[in-house]
């Protein structure tokens, strides 16, 4: 693990850098505006991390078993929505009602951006490990795959109200409602379009992200 972080120490004084900066951004605004509003950010931002420790965990591992590999990338699919969704609390500006919405828009984008690093370096870490095991194809299916369960999972988070451990607490009434999703499409168009338009700007993103770190030799 002390080799992975010394390796990646720049990505990472970065991260926690810009997570910083977010942190200070929402502080200003608890004081301008006397409001707690928008403080959940820190918990979301803490809930995006999850995936990004659990991917780096298993990348420092040298000979990781099929089961630490097995559990840690479940426990990683499971949590790994959680670092873009925090694009979508964009929503709660409709609820702004100050004059500083200049502000909120910043504090949000801020922590929205950093839920993205932490995604696209998780899905990279896990990439990497993947090229371990398999043929490069079968890891471009399984990423863009990741991409789409991803934006379903935000979905799911958003509009459904479900939260990553509720497949333990609550799976019959989760898998229910995916099933309805699946089996009857016409009747849910709102989650085949937003699971479509988001996973397509993931995959931009993701593309991107591919290019930058390889440009300067980060994977």
């Amino acid at each position: 693990m002390k080799s992975f972080l010394f390796k990646h120490y720049s990505i990472i004084s970065q991260l926690f850098l810009s997570m910083g900066f977010s942190i200070f951004l929402l502080m200003v605004r608890m004081k301008l505006n006397q409001s707690f509003f928008l403080l959940f950010m820190v918990w979301n931002l803490f809930l995006a991390i999850i995936p990004y420790a659990i991917s780096s965990y298993l990348l420092s591992k040298k000979q990781p078993s099929k089961l630490t590999v097995l559990t840690g990338l479940t426990l990683w699919l499971l949590f790994l929505p959680n670092a873009p969704y925090m694009i979508t609390d964009l929503l709660h500006l409709k609820h702004n009602a100050t004059s500083l919405i200049w502000l909120d828009i910043l504090v949000i984008t801020s922590f929205a951006l950093n839920g993205l690093a932490l995604f696209f370096l998780s899905i990279f870490d896990v990439k990497k490990l993947l090229s371990s095991i398999l043929k490069p194809v079968w890891v471009q299916i399984l990423s863009i795959t990741i991409l789409i369960a991803t934006a379903f999972g935000i979905y799911l988070g958003r509009f459904l109200r479900y939260n990553s451990w509720e497949i333990l607490h609550k799976p019959e009434e989760l898998l229910l409602d995916i099933g309805n999703i699946l089996l009857f499409p016409k009747q849910h168009t709102t989650a085949w379009l937003f699971t479509f338009c988001l996973s397509t700007f993931l995959w931009f993103g993701y593309k991107f992200a591919g290019h930058f770190l390889i440009i300067n030799r980060k994977y």
